[in-house]
């Protein structure tokens, strides 16, 4: 139980949790009360710096379906009341050619494209689906982090990211209409060019181009998923809000 009321605590899946945006989000909404219960590939970092970490982080490879539809059943045995308040799909891979460079159609082999629709647009619909009675039990919400590089092409971010994260935006909207009825809501981020350890040579070009002359924080965007999984977001559904200081216009 929370320390402020008698409601149950709130509880939020939260794939790609170890680092950027993920990080961020984890200490926004822990600071607020929440549990956070995290995926990743990666075991559990002992530097991050939040409390029940450890014991609320599942070890899972999200490209392969037999191994999220087995985490699926262990997060649902971690709720304790049978409720999800919130599922954020943060999680994304973005492979790049040697010396870091950008894979486009040409390059990018079969595999590769698999694995990465496989984390970035599949798991996040078979998470959605596989706890549709625990978010719908709690009148929760999903949050899909989608980007930038989804409509239009990017200087860095390869072929088989933009397009996964084009069809994951899709994905929200047919998400919104099928689980609005049953009282979850579906929206999506899409941000720009956030100051991140992953951030490519060149960056500095674009951020000239932005209209507010710099990058984002992970702050600023885990603020806004934040406030898209509260009660002042709720009546917003299907949404894709672009958090890339003016970078879309």
């Amino acid at each position: 139980m929370t320390a402020s009321s008698n409601q149950p605590q709130r509880i939020m899946l939260l794939t790609g949790a170890s680092r950027g945006i993920g990080h961020a989000t984890v200490k926004r909404f822990s600071s607020a009360g929440w549990r956070v219960i995290t995926c990743s590939r990666q075991p559990f970092p002992e530097q991050c710096p939040w409390g029940a970490g450890p014991e609320d982080h599942i070890q899972v490879d999200l490209a392969d379906t037999r191994d999220t539809a087995a985490a699926v059943e262990e997060i649902r045995r971690r709720l304790p009341n049978g409720q999800l308040h919130a599922l954020v799909n943060n999680a994304g891979i973005s492979p790049k050619g040697s010396g870091g460079s950008r894979l486009d159609t040409l390059q990018t082999d079969i595999a590769t494209w698999m694995q990465v629709f496989h984390v970035n647009f599949f798991a996040p619909i078979m998470l959605a689906r596989g706890l549709m009675g625990e978010l719908e039990a709690a009148r929760g919400s999903v949050v899909n982090v989608t980007s930038i590089a989804g409509s239009r092409v990017h200087p860095f971010a390869g072929a088989a990211y933009s397009t996964s994260k084009a069809a994951l935006a899709a994905l929200t909207r047919e998400m919104a209409r099928d689980f609005g009825p049953r009282g979850v809501r579906v929206n999506a981020i899409a941000p720009g060019e956030i100051d991140t350890a992953i951030l490519s040579p060149g960056t500095e070009k674009i951020v000239a181009e932005i209209p507010l002359r710099r990058l984002g924080t992970t702050d600023e965007v885990a603020k806004i998923i934040y406030v898209l999984c509260s009660e002042t977001a709720s009546y917003v559904n299907g949404a894709e809000i672009h958090i890339d200081g003016g970078q879309n216009v």
